[in-house]
């Protein structure tokens, strides 16, 4: 039996279906219908709803209807509600308004050291983010702060900020929520705003799965040579996995050489110090400049450096031996479907695609690893728009929290 027109208030029907939106799996209503299921009349209803509460439009289009009907888009409204994410990493800051579907409707990025006192780290970055909230006159569904540590959850507090100096237990949620209610942020229609933290390579991870590289992969795994250091994340069944506290897959921390270089973990020979942008400098001899952050340095380096120098080629070929071999390790513990590399990794997959697949399959036993996708992302702003990802989602289980009290 088809759902009837009582069922239209339903969180679910209504949540599903701007996720299907969202995900860009329902750009047509009649694409929307057969995803759901039900009936023309239903599916009607529904995006009416969605309409109404200003998150969509409904546009003729063509293309998509039967027997050669042109059937309606579903695009998100060029007013509509936006997403605030921002990323902090050891170089500075980012801060972006994102909307359904992913897309970043403003963005600014701010260079500089980061304060080992997280509150100097927030209170500019909500600064920088509010001015755009304000500038954009749109309605806020909530907030997410992606940063380069492993995040306690529900708790939502920095373990081990390596980079970053914080103490261990900082809780950048509650800090980065206190500095947007400081700058008189709120959520849609003047409630409270809901703010969450997650890592910067969760953040990186999600975005991906739902609006990049990642789209369908069942078992996403995530390795990306970030600002500084190396991380991981794995997406499972459309759900970040995150362990039993959140601390999950810090795949940065998996050894390739047990005699190699010192780690700010304590141990030797990580991944993070092994093969990251700062080894990559290192190794190839290029000048480290204090005005621009070293993962621009070193992609900048690579494109340039690696067709022709000999010394920036071996420095990117043995990044892509090592970061192989921890991949081929990973592989054989997570059997994932699909790997995507980001950071520095990304280019160096760009520029050695034989080199570095070849060093996943000599690592993999019975060839295993040689038969996953192996392949970049393609976000340009991957984390901020993962980090909005969890800022929409309350909207995305249930669209009627938009509605006036």
């Amino acid at each position: 039996m088809d759902l009837t027109a009582a069922t239209l208030a339903s969180p679910t029907l209504a949540g599903v279906a701007l996720t299907l939106i969202h995900t860009g799996r329902a750009p047509t209503r009649s694409a929307l219908t057969r995803q759901l299921g039900v009936t023309r009349a239903t599916v009607g209803a529904v995006t009416g709803e969605l309409r109404d509460l200003g998150l969509i439009e409904v546009d003729a289009g063509a293309g998509g209807g039967r027997q050669g009907r042109p059937s309606h888009r579903l695009l998100p409204s060029p007013a509509g509600p936006v997403a605030l994410a921002a990323q902090v990493h050891p170089d500075g800051f980012a801060v972006a308004l994102v909307g359904l579907g992913g897309t970043v409707v403003a963005r600014r990025a701010v260079h500089g050291p980061v304060s080992a006192d997280p509150a100097r780290t927030f209170a500019p970055a909500a600064e920088a983010a509010a001015a755009l909230l304000r500038a954009s006159g749109r309605p806020c569904v909530g907030a997410a702060v992606a940063v380069p540590a492993a995040v306690t959850r529900p708790g939502g507090t920095a373990v081990r900020a390596l980079y970053t100096g914080w103490p261990d237990g900082t809780p950048v949620r509650d800090l980065f929520a206190a500095e947007l209610e400081r700058q008189g942020v709120r959520g849609a229609r003047g409630r409270a705003l809901g703010c969450e933290a997650v890592n910067d390579v969760n953040a990186l991870a999600l975005g991906e799965h739902r609006q990049g590289a990642g789209r369908d992969a069942t078992h996403l795994l995530v390795v990306s040579a970030e600002h500084r250091g190396v991380g991981g994340a794995l997406v499972r069944d459309g759900a970040l996995y995150a362990g039993s506290g959140g601390l999950a897959m810090e795949a940065g921390h998996v050894s390739v050489d047990p005699d190699g270089r010192p780690c700010r973990c304590g141990n030797r020979g990580c991944l993070n110090v092994e093969a990251d942008a700062e080894r990559l400098l290192d190794e190839a001899g290029g000048p480290v400049a204090a005005d621009r952050p070293v993962l621009d340095q070193a992609v900048a380096l690579l494109r340039a450096g690696y067709p022709g120098d000999s010394r920036v080629r071996a420095a990117a070929d043995g990044c892509a031996a090592r970061l192989g071999l921890a991949l081929a390790g990973l592989i054989n513990v997570l059997n994932p479907d699909r790997v995507l590399l980001g950071g520095m990794y990304r280019e160096l997959l760009a520029l050695a695609p034989a080199r570095l697949r070849g060093a996943v399959a000599s690592h993999s036993p019975w060839g295993v690893g040689a038969g996953v996708p192996v392949e970049g992302g393609t976000l340009a702003d991957g984390g901020l728009i993962g980090a909005a990802e969890l800022a929409w989602q309350p909207v995305l289980d249930n669209p009627a929290l938009l509605r006036t009290a």
